[in-house]
């Protein structure tokens, strides 16, 4: 899910004048981002739509909607509004995961391969592309070839949470390396400390006594 603005509904309701149409925007916005967190999935499909009438080809609010079909069951149409968004915004990483995803649960595992091949080659230095790739090399079962992507993406955005997290979880899961993992979970933790679900992890891996890896490790 994705804001547009930052203007809450909150401003509009308390003031005197009439909305401009970016505020309305981000109000019905807003409301739908509301609905969606409380898992009422039609309701913010409504709102979203109608702010995509007020401000047409929106990335985000094309996202925003896709996502809503998308856990309604409706994948056609969710299909169709996440190749819109990025249409207009190529490089949007949670667009284009949310469209691997898709065509991975529906059997297309080549289609979304060779989409990703395309946006590396387009974009041979995007941190994004390169975790992408690595996601997929999971899903075909090959961990080896995943960390070293989720490297590269690190190497290009020491920052990317996503990139870190799942390395992390490989080497827990796959490789059985758990002090490098824990490393890396402490690491996405430093970048943003408030993932609960992240939290729980390292604690586990406390519990059982793991600690930090060995410089040859």
């Amino acid at each position: 899910m994705r804001r547009v603005a930052s203007v809450a509904a909150l401003s509009f309701l308390i003031s005197a004048c009439a909305p401009t149409l970016q505020e309305r925007v981000s109000m019905y916005n807003e409301f739908g981002l509301q609905h969606y967190q409380k898992g009422e999935y039609a309701r913010a499909g409504d709102d979203f739509q109608v702010a995509l009438a007020l401000s047409p080809n929106n990335p985000a609010l094309l996202y925003n909607l896709g996502e809503c079909y998308d856990r309604l069951g409706q994948r056609d149409r969710a299909e169709s509004l996440y190749r819109a968004c990025l249409q207009h915004q190529p490089n949007d990483a949670n667009c284009r995961h949310a469209l691997s995803v898709l065509l991975v649960e529906n059997g297309r595992f080549v289609e979304a391969k060779q989409m990703t091949q395309d946006w590396l080659a387009r974009e041979p230095k995007l941190s994004a592309a390169y975790f992408e790739d690595g996601w997929l090399y999971e899903r075909e079962g090959n961990p080896v070839a995943a960390v070293e992507r989720y490297q590269q993406a690190v190497y290009y955005d020491p920052h990317n949470i996503q990139a870190l997290v799942e390395m992390g979880r490989v080497y827990e899961e796959e490789l059985n390396r758990p002090s490098r993992s824990l490393k890396l979970y402490q690491t996405a933790l430093d970048y943003n400390p408030y993932q609960p679900d992240l939290v729980r992890r390292v604690n586990r891996l406390r519990v059982r006594g793991v600690g930090p890896p060995h410089p040859d490790s």
